[in-house]
């Protein structure tokens, strides 16, 4: 869809002629962002969807508009909600066998400030089990949970009672209570990441074994698909990918998990791993090497 946003308007104003409702927009933007990401999981798609929610505004009669804010966040559900929905009556446009997208940010550099919102609490473990959710429970969920909105305005984008829409939340609530969640990137989070690198690099097997989790998870995104091992015995034993990654990487967050880039000796991105650290051991561990990919993230050395 043609880009008009306010950032980049066609139209022709001038300082002294600013637009009003560009500018409320503009000051709504990383908030309605945050919103598509988290309903969506991509972001392209969320940049997809705030963009023609500003088409829509763009069309409307801003005078008749008396909650703003509440207006683009309806404005954004639906659209959300639209896609969601198509990708589930879409085999071929299904999301299922994807691994969520990324913000990664070097730990040595300042979060870059139009990632911020999306960066804030969203790790790599809670994405996977929002896309497990229903698109109405998924669209419950994140208004009320992650943005309090009320219940009775979800329901008017879900075309359901109020009473209905708090059961799709609370269904939603429980799946996601279920699923164990990492505890961010902390420094006793790093140090059982730093722990398990350094016992990559040496070969040292039960050093691995200290800090994995009997049932962890290691999945590696391949430009052939998505491979997953399971088990801290297997996984230490095909420690090689951590090692050589660690050997060249820097310290980084990755979806505001404690995670490690590193880049070949021609300077395009190797691999970037995202760790999820629960009571002191090693849950998850996400590895992408797609070439195609690593480089949609514009990582530079």
């Amino acid at each position: 869809m043609p880009d008009t946003s306010p950032t980049e308007t066609t139209t022709e104003t001038t300082p002294d002629q600013a637009d009003p409702v560009a500018d409320a927009f503009q000051a709504q933007r990383d908030r309605l962002r945050a919103v598509a990401y988290r309903m969506l999981g991509s972001h392209a798609d969320a940049e997809d969807v705030v963009q023609e929610a500003w088409l829509r505004l763009s069309r409307q009669d801003a005078a008749s508009i008396h909650n703003l804010s509440g207006w683009l966040t309806t404005v954004v559900g639906r659209i959300s909600l639209d896609v969601l929905r198509s990708r589930k009556s879409r085999p071929e446009a299904s999301y299922d066998d994807r691994l969520p997208e990324l913000v990664v940010t070097l730990d040595d550099a300042p979060a870059p400030e139009d990632d911020v919102v999306l960066a804030d609490s969203v790790g790599l473990a809670l994405l996977v089990v929002l896309e497990s959710l229903r698109p109405g429970e998924r669209l419950a969920f994140v208004l009320h949970d992650m943005f309090a909105v009320p219940f009775d305005e979800i329901g008017t984008i879900l075309g359901k009672s109020t009473d209905a829409t708090k059961m799709l939340a609370s269904r939603a609530r429980r799946k996601v209570q279920a699923t164990e969640r990492p505890t961010g990137a902390g420094p006793e989070q790093r140090a059982v990441v730093q722990a398990f690198l350094a016992a990559s690099r040496h070969g040292d097997f039960e050093g691995l074994l200290r800090v994995l989790d009997p049932e962890v998870r290691f999945t590696v995104d391949t430009p052939a698909g998505v491979v997953v091992t399971l088990g801290a015995t297997e996984v230490a034993a095909g420690a090689k990918l951590s090692a050589s990654a660690a050997a060249v990487g820097r310290a980084a967050l990755v979806n505001g998990l404690p995670g490690v880039v590193s880049w070949r000796e021609d300077g395009t991105p190797l691999a970037v791993l995202a760790f999820t650290v629960v009571d002191g051991r090693i849950t998850d561990i996400t590895a992408y090497t797609d070439p195609a990919k690593l480089a949609r993230m514009h990582l530079i050395d």
